[in-house]
């Protein structure tokens, strides 16, 4: 084996990524995260100023913020970095973290058992950020005066942490398009051109994933094998049913099968459950889930068999399945 095939053979096992974002990009992140924990001290130093005197030391920041910083600002769009992930990732960890320390003082594995429930809750609320592990890790190892703080710590110096990196990350991130925070007001300043599957005369590479990552220009929280699996895993699911259904039956779900924000769920409507004005010619249905969940609508079987692309499932936590 040659010494490249080696060097290679070693980036992989160390999982060291081609990044491909701009030197731009990774000095917005930089300077990002310096201003972020800029605020995060100030406004700690203004909000609670007795602090700041020296009477609790150094309770006034918690280092987890500096994980944080990191997520925030180099990875915005990440779902480690949402917003109910920050806040609840920590006010959750910090109440655990104090929690644990209150019933069981002194002992070694009081720090292990405040991360492990940490870890374990924010998977059941859905509000996963590494940086609480570090969050509730402090809450035990900080000393007498983070202790004193007792549940307070929560507010201070926790919240008011929070509150000042993610009205940064909000600002900061606001003055570049492509990084729009929180990710849900992310918008692509290009107009996208919305291609019919009849158009589409080629597969996708490996090549075309690395082209498009560059021109993305935003670390990503996924390596690039992993990304070329999924998308072969989904395009092997989705062959095994292409055809519209045949028979659109009242009170089931169809989906209309598309990717990302123009994914769209529809449940048709029984006939007890259909307006009183409602036409005999028309099918109604409630859109359940994706684009426009919430509105209501009617048109033709004919037109609503050429929209839907397949009968859907419900599958629990806003996930849905292919019907069998």
């Amino acid at each position: 084996m040659s010494p490249p095939s080696r060097l290679s053979e070693l980036r992989l096992l160390l999982g060291i990524e081609r990044n491909t974002t701009s030197h731009g990009e990774k000095w917005i992140s930089g300077i990002g995260a310096l201003l972020g924990i800029v605020a995060v001290y100030w406004l700690t130093r203004w909000t609670f100023p007795e602090y700041a005197a020296g009477a609790v030391g150094g309770a006034l920041m918690v280092t987890s913020m500096g994980a944080s910083a990191v997520l925030l600002f180099a990875v915005p769009q990440g779902a480690l970095s949402q917003p109910w992930a920050v806040v609840g990732g920590h006010l959750l960890s910090a109440f655990i973290g104090v929690s644990c320390q209150k019933l069981f003082p002194g002992h070694a594995w009081t720090a292990a058992l405040a991360v492990g429930l940490a870890v374990l809750g924010m998977y059941y609320l859905r509000c996963i950020h590494p940086p609480g592990g570090a969050t509730a890790l402090a809450a035990v190892i900080g000393g007498p005066d983070v202790h004193a703080l007792g549940y307070h710590f929560l507010l201070m110096p926790i919240l008011i942490n929070v509150v000042a990196i993610m009205a940064m990350a909000i600002a900061f991130n606001a003055l570049f398009p492509w990084r729009r925070y929180p990710a849900h007001l992310h918008r692509r300043r290009e107009a996208k051109r919305i291609t019919q599957p009849a158009q589409r005369q080629f597969e996708l590479t490996q090549e075309d994933f690395a082209a498009a990552m560059e021109q993305l220009n935003s670390y990503v929280d996924i390596t690039t094998e992993n990304l070329t699996e999924l998308l072969e895993l989904a395009k092997q699911h989705a062959e095994k049913n292409i055809t519209h259904p045949q028979d659109i039956i009242p009170g089931r779900a169809y989906s209309n099968g598309k990717l990302g924000k123009l994914w769209s769920v529809r449940r048709v409507l029984t006939q007890e459950e259909m307006p009183a004005d409602a036409g005999t010619d028309q099918l109604h249905y409630q859109v359940i889930a994706g684009e426009h969940v919430g509105r209501a609508g009617a048109c033709s079987t004919g037109e609503f068999r050429d929209w839907a692309r397949f009968e859907v499932v419900p599958q629990g936590r806003g996930r849905w399945m292919k019907a069998e």
